[in-house]
């Protein structure tokens, strides 16, 4: 335990100076996450203008309210490993990492971690200045903001799990990209960052409970809005838990099977 919580610490001094280093790119990255988000809102909240100031249940200053706290979720419990594993594969840099004595998973969490840490700050401040713009307000019960929390580690930790094993894909095959779009496509409709889920077909809600996307996005945002009850919020809960640990399990499986058959490749 001393030895990973000294890991994550220097991991954390590596990306603050990376991040000091390329603070163009670190810039860039940050304008990506805000704009889209920024789109949706403008073209739901010009539609729904158009429409008398609603749609469905959702206000024009409710769907503003939505895809602000979308731009932080969206932040928070955003990962790239699915994107760098591939590469590692390709180059040969992943056979470095086996040599190291803890599990490579651990300098991911730790570089995601650390990252979130330094970004999330101003990622706030925009998030508030658009609040006011779009004159946003807010009035979550305190037992929502307390669940807040707990629901949105839970949903970082299980999109986690689950793009890394997904990253994994590369033990097998070398080239996953359309693995990983048909996966991100999925995830733009079924977790609500396309649109709140509520104004999406019934089948496609239905089947948002069942796969996790929606615990992983909407259900927290959802949460803070007041838009469930207390006992939907502790359902969520349990069903974030129960995917936390099918999440971790299918990793630990696909990893002991991709490690057997991972053989090094070089540029």
């Amino acid at each position: 335990m001393k030895a990973l919580i000294e890991l994550y610490i220097q991991q954390f001094k590596t990306t603050l100076a990376m991040m000091v280093a390329y603070r163009a790119s670190l810039l860039i990255w940050m304008i990506g996450q805000v704009l889209e988000p920024l789109v949706y809102l403008i073209v739901w909240s010009i539609v729904s203008n158009n429409n008398g100031g609603s749609i469905g249940d959702y206000t024009t200053s409710q769907f503003a309210a939505y895809f602000i706290l979308l731009m932080l979720v969206n932040q928070v419990t955003y990962t790239w490993v699915m994107y760098e594993f591939e590469y590692r594969i390709r180059e040969g840099n992943f056979s470095f990492t086996l040599l190291r004595p803890v599990h490579p998973i651990h300098a991911d969490i730790a570089d995601n971690i650390s990252s979130k840490l330094i970004t999330t700050p101003s990622m706030i401040v925009v998030a508030v200045a658009l609040g006011l713009v779009f004159h946003v307000s807010l009035a979550p019960q305190p037992w929502a903001i307390a669940l807040f929390f707990p629901a949105l580690f839970l949903a970082f930790a299980i999109r986690f799990f689950i793009e890394w094993t997904l990253a994994m894909l590369t033990f097998w095959t070398t080239r996953v990209g359309a693995a990983n779009q048909t996966y991100f496509v999925l995830m733009l409709f079924l977790s609500g960052q396309f649109a709140p889920l509520a104004l999406l077909p019934a089948p496609i809600q239905v089947l948002a409970n069942i796969l996790p996307f929606r615990w992983l996005i909407s259900y927290p945002i959802d949460l803070l809005m007041g838009r469930l009850t207390f006992n939907q919020a502790l359902i969520g809960l349990g069903v974030q838990a129960a995917w936390l640990i099918v999440s971790f399990i299918l990793l630990r499986v696909v990893w002991r099977a991709g490690i057997k058959v991972y053989s090094a490749v070089g540029a």
